[in-house]
């Protein structure tokens, strides 16, 4: 059973009231502007521009774009605005990858580790982007969820931006160092107050594989968890807009997915992501993967619109930030596929997926059932969007999935698959004798990832474990400095250390300052960082001077057991 203190113990929590309130009068400042995107299509918001298209029946596509140049993102802007356009080809909307630092209020984020993404310092950085091209501003990530909430909502506003997100990064997203989950909801809840009192509608962005869906054993659980954020949106006052797609590798899944969410939401959708995850091999293989899911994307918007953009995400997504030519190469690739899909239409069986959605949908409203029989019963104030924002980013998605799933009928997500068979590839990959070695020496190894992005790391406790190692839970989104303690108290025979994008040496430079040389690190993931002195805002591969440093370099996750069996003798 859940109990109130357990997860709410603050005798004292902020007053919902006075947070809505103090939104509410943000709103008589700070409204939406109409910018280049609003003035040229002549609609008063997104929202209206996406039910315009999909009842038309017309298409719509999504290009993610920001480096950390904020010049080089505004001519990206432009650029590939215009050479799409001059191809009869429309980029209706943009996604601004902003950094991870732009979650810090702008007075504080001075010391903060800064990662590959754009930077904007004030509302007129925001515009100036945004007045580039008569393309729709997403401002999906950083903005909603963390303690700079309510500034940059105010910034997006102002620049034109009718879509603002990420609400599913409130519930799973750590910034290193600033912690604070009381602090983040206040912001959070303000911003949100702060949008609902806008005079046109604005779209509140949640990517679920952003959130708690990433982390789910069960795909209705997913739709479970569109529900518990529609509630709080209710509660609140706005539209919640939901996007998931990076761990849909399924087709039969991905369209069940769609058709499901369209059965319980008539909010216009933001954009289905592209599935990267699927993205494992060269360039001209990783095409193929491309058309796969953007054929079912586009043939689920043909046969029910829901005003989902499409993405295609360019195929060099997994080896680096892609440029701007190769992110223009994939929207042209992505047009003309939309052209063969029509035709392709009579050919498809859509029966399995509607099944499959309606297994979905059965499974989601009794996990969100359960969620609001459980919180009402441990003292949490369902009515109340503060304390059910705070207590379902306490109770966690996989404690939140035990209590709540439905149970008969589990429809496994594709990550749960793709996490293990990618690790029996790898395990395939280790010579006999050495996962007979390291299960000898049964070596205790922490692992943790330095942000969210944990899908290497639930690959690589996979592949540990089955060979032997005893695992220590160093968490996601972890401080070098936490790591360091907890694997000096755990006493870690080593410690590997997964990472995303833009801070691997920074990360290993903190974590071996606090470790000394008592414990070897083995690090893999995306191991680049943007250089100081770049003219080009574009990352670098940093594994030479990682090894240099005396980090354990793995590129690839099989390299760690003999990396680990090594380190083990010299410390041994």
């Amino acid at each position: 059973m859940l109990i109130r203190t357990d997860i709410l113990p603050e005798p004292d929590l902020p007053d919902t009231s006075h947070l809505i309130a103090r939104g509410h009068a943000l709103a008589q400042e700070w409204q939406v502007q109409p910018g280049a995107f609003l003035k040229h299509h002549g609609v008063t918001c997104e929202a209206e521009y996406k039910r315009d298209r999909a009842a038309a029946g017309k298409l719509m596509q999504h290009a993610q774009i920001g480096w950390r140049d904020p010049e080089k993102s505004r001519d990206a802007w432009a650029d590939i605005h215009e050479r799409c356009a001059a191809r009869n080809v429309t980029i209706d909307r943009y996604g601004i990858c902003l950094d991870w630092s732009m979650g810090i209020p702008r007075d504080d984020r001075g010391d903060a580790m800064r990662g590959t993404g754009l930077i904007l310092d004030g509302p007129e950085d925001f515009a100036r982007l945004t007045k580039a091209a008569p393309v729709a501003p997403h401002f999906g990530d950083f903005v909603l969820g963390f303690p700079a909430s309510v500034e940059n909502t105010c910034a997006a506003l102002m620049a034109g931006s009718t879509s603002i997100g990420n609400l599913g990064q409130y519930f799973t997203f750590r910034l290193q160092n600033h912690s604070d989950d009381v602090t983040c909801t206040n912001a959070t809840l303000t911003a949100l107050a702060l949008i609902a009192a806008q005079p046109v509608p604005v779209l509140v962005h949640s990517n679920l594989d952003d959130g708690f869906a990433a982390l789910f054993g069960d795909l209705s659980s997913g739709l479970g968890a569109v529900l518990l954020e529609r509630h709080i949106g209710t509660l609140v006052g706005v539209e919640i807009s939901h996007c998931w797609g990076h761990h849909f590798s399924d087709p039969v899944r991905r369209l069940a997915f769609h058709l499901a969410l369209a059965e319980i939401s008539d909010t216009p959708g933001t954009m289905i992501y592209g599935n990267t995850t699927s993205y494992r091999g060269s360039r001209a293989e990783n095409f193929a993967s491309l058309a796969s899911y953007l054929s079912i994307d586009i043939a689920g918007q043909l046969l029910t619109p829901t005003g989902h953009a499409i993405n295609p995400v360019p195929v060099t997504e997994n080896e680096r930030i892609p440029d701007v030519t190769e992110v223009i190469e994939a929207q042209l690739f992505a047009a003309r596929l939309a052209d063969h899909e029509h035709r392709h239409m009579p050919l498809l069986d859509t029966a399995p997926a509607r099944a499959l959605a309606d297994r979905i949908v059965s499974g989601g409203t009794v996990f969100f059932d359960n969620a609001m029989k459980h919180l009402a019963a441990a003292g949490i104030d369902t009515n109340n969007p503060f304390e059910m924002l705070l207590a379902i980013r306490r109770l966690g998605g996989r404690r939140l999935e035990t209590m709540c799933a439905a149970g008969t009928d589990d429809i496994p997500s594709d990550i749960a698959e793709e996490v293990a068979e990618m690790a029996q590839t790898h395990l395939l990959r280790i010579p006999g004798d050495d996962r007979q070695a390291l299960a000898g020496l049964r070596p205790r190894v922490l692992t943790a990832t330095t942000d969210v992005h944990e899908h290497g790391k639930l690959v690589l406790d996979e592949v540990l474990s089955s060979a032997g190692a005893t695992l220590i839970d160093g968490g996601t989104s972890v401080e070098p400095q936490v790591l360091a303690a907890t694997a000096l108290a755990e006493q870690a025979d080593a410690v590997a250390l997964s990472t995303y994008n833009g801070v691997a040496m920074s990360d290993y430079n903190v974590l071996r300052e606090h470790l000394g040389d008592r414990i070897p690190v083995l690090i893999g993931g995306r191991l680049n960082q943007v250089p100081d002195s770049s003219n080009t805002s574009l990352p670098v591969d940093v594994g030479d001077q990682l090894a240099a440093s005396g980090a354990l370099v793995c590129r690839e996750i099989e390299e760690a057991v003999p990396a680990l069996l090594a380190a083990l003798k010299e410390t041994r």
